[in-house]
């Protein structure tokens, strides 16, 4: 079972896909079916306020894996996505505040 590994690696994966499949949530639960996913990223280009309502939705799905990975004392699957979060959570602050 994916709980039982305890590697970086894995704890990077997981950190970049959580984040993945939150986003297609918000997709399904937003736009769906009035706009495509290429007119969400669109969407995200123009408004920057948005971001924000997909960033926490991703953060919080990280957190709670993180948490799961902790609990289980698989400490290097959680620094991998505790990484992962600060990278995303970063990029995310960039890409709101940049011109």
């Amino acid at each position: 079972m994916i709980f039982k590994k305890d590697n970086i690696q894995l704890g990077l994966i997981l950190g970049l896909l959580t984040p993945a499949l939150s986003v297609v949530i918000y997709y399904f639960i937003k736009f769906y079916p009035l706009f495509s996913m290429g007119d969400m990223m669109d969407a995200l280009r123009t408004n920057k306020r948005l971001i924000t309502a997909i960033t926490i939705p991703c953060l919080f799905l990280n957190i709670l894996l993180f948490t799961v990975y902790i609990n289980l004392r698989k400490d290097k699957t959680a620094r991998g996505i505790f990484i992962t979060t600060l990278v995303y959570a970063l990029g995310a602050l960039l890409f709101k505040f940049s011109l």
